[in-house]
């Protein structure tokens, strides 16, 4: 395999500025991009995501690359979330399987086979969305309510601190308890509370 940088495989994303990721397609199998990421020429963001050594990565890059393991006839309606939208923001490790959120009232019943990939059905509002790269992704303030409210406090914790301590995210913790504490009654909600307690600083 030769070692020279390889031709773009897909067409870049409008919102990933002059960075390419590539992915298999028509140029390069998933055979060919793994040979060259284990030659040097490329690294794997994500799964099928492959970019050049040495690129930032983004949190548009990281929800380009993870729109790769959605397939496309339902990429539109589906939704990166909860840990997986952490690790996009650059607030938490990789997933090994997808989080994906699908609105109540538009059932998705072919995602429930794909693999690598979790179904969750939720109720958005129309500010708990936004486009990165290609792909829907929960708000910062939205994925760390579903974060306190679903995640177990081992993982959540470590991801909500770096969240709070990212001031491009504006997630603020007064208003992310009072997002907790205005949902409707659910198992977690007392969890989720002393989750958000445990992130008040230490009195001096």
């Amino acid at each position: 395999m030769a070692t020279s940088s390889p031709v773009p495989a897909n067409v870049r994303s409008a919102d990933t500025g002059s960075v390419e990721l590539y992915s298999p397609g028509a140029v390069f199998s998933w055979p060919e991009l793994q040979a060259m990421a284990a030659d040097g020429v490329l690294s794997q963001l994500y799964q099928r995501g492959y970019m050049l050594p040495g690129t930032a990565t983004t949190p548009q890059l990281r929800a380009r690359a993870a729109s790769f393991a959605v397939p496309p006839g339902i990429r539109q309606r589906v939704v990166a979330g909860r840990m997986t939208a952490a690790w996009i923001y650059g607030c938490a490790a990789e997933p090994d399987r997808l989080a994906l959120l699908v609105d109540a009232t538009r059932r998705v019943s072919s995602l429930r086979s794909t693999r690598g990939c979790t179904l969750h059905e939720v109720r958005l509002g129309p500010f708990d969305v936004v486009s990165l790269g290609g792909q829907m992704v929960s708000s910062p303030l939205r994925t760390a309510l579903d974060i306190a409210l679903h995640v177990d406090a081992e993982r959540a914790l470590p991801a909500l601190r770096k969240m709070l301590a990212s001031p491009e995210l504006d997630v603020r913790l007064r208003l992310l308890t009072l997002a907790v504490e205005a949902t409707p009654r659910v198992p977690y909600k007392k969890a989720a509370l002393e989750i958000l307690s445990a992130l008040h600083p230490e009195p001096g």
